[in-house]
């Protein structure tokens, strides 16, 4: 979500690169004009190192500004950049152009935090509609605590404790399909104390022994809660995990500092 400081930056910044991408010369061009010449002198021929220099930060700045661009007017960007440049008297005072890049700010805050209410809501809703229906197929059990699974396949051995280290392959998808997280994807599988990861697979991997897949599907309580795990995973999100026992090591030595696990992404 932006914040006040990032939006009034990625308008100072948007400034920055207008004034990098005028051409060379002072004429006082007008929108649409680079697409009426072939001049070669215009910046869209990226020519000399000055204009793909200022292609490529208009470019990124352009890029970090996609979220607010219903809010900014290229037109009268331009305009405040020229005026600017030419040392004109601005249209709008200090205090008056404070004023509205605050308020736009504000605005832009107001409509992100609704947009992610609504989506909170919507996912708890979908979320609470799927378990339930999951939960009356066959052979899907659900413990106390909400977490539902399957046994796709089952293993031998000893059963892993909270206090020890697993090593997993696993796949995690929201509700509609999506993977967002693989180790099957990187072909590597990933080891961490039980104890360092969400609710949901400190409870599921304990129900497992050495060589089994089980699937697990998480209420958002059991996984990233309201919070979610940005970008991936939204607030209030279900998640569907595969889980894949390789090993479990009775000794495990501390996690080392910022190491990423099922809880920490």
């Amino acid at each position: 979500m932006f914040k006040l400081s990032r939006v009034l930056l990625a308008l100072a910044c948007a400034t920055f690169v207008v004034a990098c991408n005028k051409p060379a010369g002072g004429t006082d061009a007008k929108p649409g004009d680079a697409a009426k010449t072939a001049d070669a002198s215009t910046p869209a021929d990226l020519s000399t190192d000055p204009q793909k220099f200022s292609y490529s930060i208009g470019f990124d700045i352009g890029h970090s500004l996609s979220q607010i661009k219903d809010n900014v007017d290229v037109p009268a960007l331009e305009k405040g950049i020229e005026e600017s440049v030419a040392g004109k008297t601005a249209r709008l005072t200090d205090q008056q152009r404070e004023e509205i890049k605050n308020a736009v700010a504000k605005k832009i805050q107001e409509k992100q935090l609704a947009d992610r209410a609504a989506a909170a809501q919507k996912n708890k809703d979908d979320g609470d509609k799927f378990l339930a229906d999951n939960a009356k197929k066959p052979g899907v059990k659900t413990t106390a605590s909400g977490l539902q699974y399957e046994v796709l396949t089952e293993g031998k051995g000893d059963h892993p404790k909270a206090s020890d280290k697993v090593t997993v392959n696993y796949k995690g998808s929201l509700l509609d399909g999506t993977v967002f997280d693989s180790s099957y994807d990187r072909g590597q599988p990933v080891s961490f104390p039980l104890a360092n990861v969400i609710p949901g697979w400190t409870e599921g991997v304990q129900l497992m022994t050495p060589g089994s897949k089980y699937k697990f599907y998480l209420p958002s309580a059991l996984a990233y809660g309201e919070r979610g795990a940005p970008p991936k995973i939204g607030p209030n999100s279900t998640l569907v995990f595969e889980v894949e026992l390789i090993s479990v090591d009775k000794t495990p030595p501390a996690a080392p500092a910022g190491a990423m696990t099922p809880k920490s992404k």
